[in-house]
């Protein structure tokens, strides 16, 4: 089993929110597995950003967009 990193509960508020009535285990599960592997290569992109600067310490600006 995958580590969880985002609780299941998260995605469904999420989906909910969005304007679904029921959320199927596997709608959770799927959205949690693609939202992780983007913010995984976000966090990836905002430590190069970081690094660039000669940081060590990764800020808001090095991941929100310009």
């Amino acid at each position: 089993m995958a580590k969880r990193l985002i609780p299941a509960a998260a995605m469904e508020k999420l989906l909910k929110k969005a304007g679904a009535q029921r959320v199927s285990k596997g709608a959770k599960v799927a959205l949690k597995d693609i939202l992780e592997k983007e913010a995984e290569k976000i966090a990836k992109q905002a430590i190069t950003s970081a690094k660039h600067s000669g940081r060590k310490t990764v800020k808001a600006s090095d991941i929100k967009p310009v």
